[in-house]
């Protein structure tokens, strides 16, 4: 997840249905790319597409807890 990704699902969490073109204005980026960086948390289930075409987050809070460690 690109910290772009993270953007998206942050302005999407408890904020429900929105189209393409309003979550890009509400980051103040360009549709294309905000289309781009829906496709991944689509595909996973963090963002949901409803009947209509808008984009949803199921979930109020999204949190993630994860360790990164260097390579040795």
């Amino acid at each position: 997840m690109s910290p772009k990704r993270w953007g998206v699902l942050e302005a999407m969490s408890g904020a429900g249905e929105m189209s393409l073109r309003a979550l890009a204005r509400r980051l103040e980026r360009d549709v294309k790319s905000v289309h781009r960086d829906v496709h991944a948390p689509l595909e996973t289930g963090l963002l949901e597409k409803t009947e209509s075409g808008k984009i949803v987050c199921p979930f109020d809070k999204v949190r993630v807890d994860f360790t990164l460690a260097q390579a040795a």
